[in-house]
């Protein structure tokens, strides 16, 4: 890994930046512009915290985390048979979670460990910022991701969901959990 890489919370116009080339790497599939009108709209609200790395001022890797958000209230979530949703997901004062979502790393530079840096920064700044868990879903067939959520602690699967993309498509969605 390179010493010129660094993790951060984002600004505004490297958000438009990485979302500008998003949109342009996806020209016929329109779900990236909504998704980028959402984005825009959360981080200038505050709603979605913009986690960065950076190599060389090439922003290589993303992810986002939602304060005080569960998913299930907006996918169909369910408990799984196995588990209750704990009791932190529900937001009082003294248990704030933290939805984290939108991990891409540029297809160079996967399997080097940078996003596992971000991964690190980002679960560290929500600590530092008072959030004790977090929460992250996954298609359930997406067993390499799994493997490596689980890597990072994400082992307590607390319910299953759907998820509906902007053009109508719905995703099956497990949701982890691990305290910070």
């Amino acid at each position: 890994m390179s010493e010129n890489y660094v993790c951060k919370i984002a600004s505004e116009d490297e958000v438009i930046a990485k979302w500008d080339a998003l949109v342009a790497q996806h020209p016929t599939e329109p779900n990236w512009v909504v998704w980028k009108a959402e984005t825009l709209i959360d981080v200038r609200s505050g709603k979605n915290i913009p986690y960065y790395g950076i190599l060389d001022s090439e922003i290589i890797c993303e992810a986002y985390a939602t304060p005080n958000y569960d998913p299930a209230s907006e996918s169909g979530g369910a408990p799984t048979a196995s588990a209750e949703p704990p009791t932190d997901t529900v937001q009082t004062p003294q248990s704030p979670t933290a939805y984290l979502s939108a991990f891409r790393t540029v297809k160079e530079h996967r399997g080097q460990g940078y996003f596992s840096k971000l991964m690190s920064f980002m679960l560290a700044d929500l600590k530092q910022k008072g959030f004790r868990r977090a929460i992250l879903g996954v298609e359930p067939e997406e067993a390499e991701n799994k493997a490596m959520y689980r890597h990072w602690g994400f082992t307590e699967m607390i319910y299953v969901g759907t998820c509906t993309y902007p053009d109508g498509e719905t995703i099956d969605v497990e949701y982890y959990t691990k305290a910070l």
